[in-house]
């Protein structure tokens, strides 16, 4: 099982659709989505700028904005299938659809989970790839940093990564990887590891 987040910085992009259209061709059940909160989780930080509602309204709201994404995606293409539930992921792999995940159900109901925006749609996607028992977890993003192997630290400290993801990644056993969204050409004859190891930069 492979965990992707999605980007919500992908949203009007051309490789958005691409990668949605090979995500629901080669999944066969063994990928789900995560989306990320984009432009609907942007109107959040503003929203509490001007209410000043709690950190913890906001992380709601943030939650629920990448539901909006995620029903966007599912929207983009039809091939693709929405799963609010453990039960629902379970039945969409058996049915071999790729997953789009609406998180809020499941995140909301975690009590463990900060409520802050040290918790991204990053680290919620960590937190869903441990609870499914993935082998991998993949951030793809507009852009990422050069090279094979990316440091954590780094990515954090200049706020590519969120700060709570170490946590949450923390004595797992899946992958951790990190692809571009330019990256979805590599993956025209299929998603598997040996191409993501060969493009992908490995989170350490």
């Amino acid at each position: 099982m492979w965990v992707v987040k999605v980007g919500g910085s992908l949203l009007g992009s051309p490789e958005l659709e691409r990668w949605l259209g090979l995500f629901a061709k080669f999944s066969d059940g063994n990928i789900i989505l995560v989306p990320g909160g984009g432009l609907f989780a942007d109107a959040v930080r503003d929203a509490q700028k001007v209410s000043k509602i709690s950190e913890a309204c906001a992380h709601k709201l943030a939650v629920l904005a990448m539901d909006q994404f995620g029903l966007l995606m599912a929207n983009m293409n039809s091939d693709l299938a929405v799963a609010r539930t453990e039960m629902e992921i379970d039945e969409r792999t058996w049915q071999h659809r790729c997953i789009v995940w609406l998180p809020s159900q499941m995140v909301l109901a975690d009590d463990s989970i900060p409520k802050s925006w040290d918790v991204t749609s990053d680290s919620i996607a960590a937190w869903l790839a441990g609870k499914v028992g993935a082998q991998q977890l993949i951030l793809v993003k507009s852009n990422k940093p050069d090279g094979p192997e990316l440091s954590l630290r780094m990515m954090q400290e200049s706020g590519i990564i969120d700060e709570a993801f170490s946590d949450f990644v923390l004595n797992k056993t899946f992958g951790q990887w990190m692809l571009k969204k330019a990256d979805c050409e590599y993956f025209l004859e299929g998603m598997n590891y040996e191409t993501l190891d060969k493009v992908a930069g490995s989170i350490h």
